[in-house]
């Protein structure tokens, strides 16, 4: 009976490894093979189980209950991750672990209009889950947000950009993609949590190391503002 459970373990653990060493999913080879007529409880029947017990096991690493009641996800462009961290239901913080962003255009700075190929800076919500997106899997973002909205209409730019998501593969345009396994977890767990109880907060750099500095002669005069809320942000969730 122990060398079953050892074994059982022992799976449980390669599995785990082997899946985000390569960036891929074991579960891609049971998917779905009519993309683009999956719904999401598709991908939450194909993908949930592996995901969870790959979340189960972050969660008890960090010694925090799964499922968590609400969650963040914050960016930092500069390091190339993406940190998840859990609520509890006393509404602390807790680091869970830290997936790294296997592509993301553009450079320090926000997104300013369509075309620019810029990851947007800022805090955001995850308004839809795309279960048949070119990217394996995918969750869109609201940008632009009201920020973004408020100061393109007062600098006139009509086509401030749109469909930025967090996405599977490592190929990019303005988005964040972290690898299929890696979004396989988070659309689970968004699934599960619902999409109301996640909030995206993106950083040019992490602003809890070094303080954000706009760009001189080249950013916006409203970017002090933009860092400031971000910095904000960032200072609520401490290792």
């Amino acid at each position: 009976m122990r060398t079953i459970k050892f074994s059982a373990l022992f799976a449980a653990v390669y599995l785990l490894m082997t899946t985000h060493a390569h960036g891929q999913s074991v579960s891609t080879s049971v998917a779905p093979s009519l993309l683009g007529k999956r719904t999401v409880d598709d991908v939450l029947a194909t993908y949930g189980h592996l995901s969870e017990m790959r979340l189960k096991y972050r969660f008890r690493q960090a010694n925090v209950s799964y499922p968590p009641e609400k969650i963040a996800l914050l960016g930092l462009k500069e390091e190339k991750v993406l940190e998840l961290w859990a609520f509890d239901q006393q509404g602390r913080r807790h680091f869970i672990y830290s997936y790294p962003v296997t592509a993301a255009s553009g450079k320090a700075g926000p997104k300013l209009k369509e075309g620019d190929r810029q990851v947007p800076e800022g805090t955001y919500k995850i308004i839809g889950l795309n279960p048949n997106s070119r990217f394996h899997l995918s969750m869109k973002l609201n940008y632009p947000n009201n920020f973004d909205l408020k100061y393109a209409a007062l600098e006139g730019r009509q086509s401030p950009g749109s469909n930025i998501f967090i996405h599977g593969k490592a190929d990019s345009i303005g988005c964040l993609a972290i690898g299929d396994s890696a979004v396989e977890e988070l659309f689970t767990l968004v699934g599960k949590i619902g999409k109301d109880n996640v909030e995206v907060v993106i950083a040019p750099h992490d602003p809890r190391k070094n303080p954000i500095r706009p760009v001189p002669d080249t950013s916006p005069a409203w970017i002090s503002e933009l860092y400031a809320s971000i910095e904000s942000e960032f200072s609520r969730f401490e290792y």
